[in-house]
């Protein structure tokens, strides 16, 4: 008996009806993932440098706790101008759209036309495409943005964008730190073991939306980060020696 493949949505014809009018979903995940691996990136890092040079605990958590706050909210202000920009351009191209349609209707019915003739559109097929396509201003600009432009329908908030940057640079960033609030000597296995931990989930937090498996996402954060550690290490460990 043939076993039914797992389906991510429902292809009755109601529920896809519901799905398009409600439209597609504004995913974040990128924004948590690229916080919360250069939170613990660059905190497990500064941990592993205090470690090299022999500081204090006390100025390992000062440098910790400070570089969360700071890079953090740098981190969430560079997301939010990125996505601004972003949002920014869309609207720029699609002014320009308009106003081709207006000033030089043939122009942009004619690169609709090679478009659809390059998907393998042709003759009456390809000419009726082209007229219900054109036909509609709104509809004929969405897809000189989408088959022309390569940009997305959707438009991501930028103050939700670096929010969820900050709060994942935060909390991921945090958790290489904490062992060492309650003291030196059995911190520095439990931060290893912590900032591992962050970010092989982090990675494999990647595979939900990618087709590579969890393992290797995983696995691939984790060699990763634990890379950028050892080298903050060495460093921290060198200049000990030179100062």
């Amino acid at each position: 008996m043939p076993v039914t493949p797992f389906l991510e949505h429902s292809h009755d014809p109601h529920e896809i009806e519901k799905r398009l009018r409600e439209g597609p979903r504004i995913s974040y995940l990128r924004d948590w993932v690229y916080g919360g691996i250069d939170g613990t990136v660059t905190t497990f890092a500064i941990v592993a440098g205090a470690i090299g040079a022999d500081l204090s605990n006390r100025f390992l958590l000062i440098l910790g706790v400070a570089n969360l706050l700071a890079d953090g909210f740098s981190m969430a202000a560079a997301n939010y101008s990125g996505t601004k920009a972003e949002i920014e351009e869309y609207n720029f191209v699609r002014h320009m759209e308009e106003r081709h349609i207006e000033h030089a209707p043939d122009g942009e019915r004619e690169e609709i036309r090679q478009i659809f003739a390059g998907k393998g559109f042709k003759g009456k097929t390809l000419d009726s495409a082209v007229e219900v396509i054109t036909a509609e201003k709104e509809r004929w600009i969405d897809t000189m943005m989408t088959e022309e432009h390569g940009l997305p329908p959707i438009s991501r908030s930028p103050v939700t964008a670096g929010v969820i940057t900050f709060l994942a640079f935060v909390f991921c960033g945090f958790l290489p730190v904490a062992p060492f609030t309650i003291g030196m000597e059995a911190s520095v296995p439990a931060s290893v073991f912590m900032a591992a931990v962050t970010f092989f989930l982090i990675g494999s937090l990647r595979s939900r939306w990618s087709p590579i498996h969890w393992l290797r996402t995983g696995m691939e954060t984790l060699v990763i980060g634990l890379a950028s550690a050892g080298v903050a290490y060495l460093v921290g460990d060198f200049l000990k020696q030179i100062v």
